[in-house]
């Protein structure tokens, strides 16, 4: 699918952190031009102011998970899916904050150090746990997995929790510790998030490949969408897109992992992708952005796009960079 070169241009004058990426994955730039792009995070924009707002002892705003400041009997406590129609959880401890530095493509090298400083300094708020020992939540081990393995810590004992911890139905559920039996959408996500970029980085184990293609499976059994009862669609969550993602769900955010996993396997698109994609589709204004429909409540550094209601360079690429994947691999024709 080509990019109209008005759009292309409104997407490259941009942070550089998106802008790398539009130039790699849109604009067809060659390497050296993106790469250049993407070393300037370090010195300059987004990235660079968040790096700046580290601690000396490694973490973000004091806490693992949350700030040092978190009132857990507060406004704010509610956090997960109940935050998104509340006060809503901060997003500024230094989970949050590595995630975010290392989706927008982060050298490492610019956190040389922080690995050891974490397993010094940080701890989770739950049971004072070590901070690259992992959690009980399977999307904070999801995140610590991805970070520490990019950040260059052993976190293969995370690695085997999920083999450990699975959903007899193929996927993850962080209410497994309060007697769920059944997967959900939104951590099955992020757990197969955190599995890709650790394969993708240590190339995991026969055993971590086929944990990650169940919970593709349970995802794609229910084509990203529906209940595998009844077929409604899951949630209102599911067509609302946001950036950040953070932890939740969408059609979206789902739709650029199968890219993403599809890639890494070297892989066509899996036909029961169809409906999300044409969710994703649906979304695209007629100028071909993507609206910011919401904000995630809770406390952050600085905001990262536009309000909602506005057109949102982030959502516009990635649902364009989705939609170049699936139609360039099935030869979709827009109709004119």
């Amino acid at each position: 699918m080509a990019v109209d070169p008005s759009l292309l241009n409104w997407l490259l004058d941009s942070d550089p952190a998106l802008r790398w990426q539009v130039e790699r994955d849109l604009a067809g730039a060659p390497r050296d031009i993106w790469e250049a792009t993407r070393d300037r995070l370090a010195t300059e924009g987004f990235a660079a102011r968040l790096l700046a707002l580290q601690d000396p002892d490694g973490q973000w705003a004091g806490g693992a998970f949350f700030p040092r400041d978190f009132d857990f009997h507060g406004p704010e406590a509610t956090h997960g899916l109940e935050a998104a129609e509340g006060a809503g959880q901060p997003w500024t401890a230094t989970t949050w904050t590595l995630n975010t530095l290392r989706d927008w493509g982060l050298d490492a090298a610019a956190l040389a150090g922080t690995a050891e400083l974490l397993a010094v300094n940080s701890r989770w708020e739950y049971d004072n746990l070590p901070y690259w020992g992992g959690d009980v939540d399977c999307c904070i081990n999801a995140y610590t997995l991805a970070n520490g393995v990019w950040l260059g810590a052993d976190v293969s004992g995370i690695a085997q929790w999920f083999l450990d911890h699975r959903m007899a139905d193929g996927g993850w559920n962080c209410e497994w510790v309060e007697g769920s039996t059944r997967s959900s959408f939104h951590s099955t996500l992020n757990a197969l998030k955190g599995l890709l970029d650790y394969e993708a980085a240590t190339g995991g184990t026969s055993r971590l490949r086929a944990a990650r293609r169940a919970g593709e499976e349970y995802l794609l059994q229910r084509r990203l969408l529906r209940t595998l009862s009844t077929g409604e669609i899951v949630g209102p969550w599911v067509t609302r897109f946001t950036y950040p993602f953070r932890s939740f769900y969408s059609a979206l955010n789902a739709a650029d992992y199968f890219r993403a996993a599809a890639l890494h396997d070297g892989a066509a698109p899996d036909p029961r992708l169809a409906d999300a994609i044409g969710v994703v589709r649906s979304a695209r204004r007629p100028d071909g952005t993507w609206w910011q429909e919401r904000r995630h409540p809770g406390r952050v550094w600085f905001e990262v796009d536009v309000a909602p209601g506005e057109p949102s360079k982030w959502l516009t690429f990635f649902g364009t960079r989705v939609l170049d994947w699936w139609d360039g691999a099935s030869g979709y024709v827009p109709p004119r």
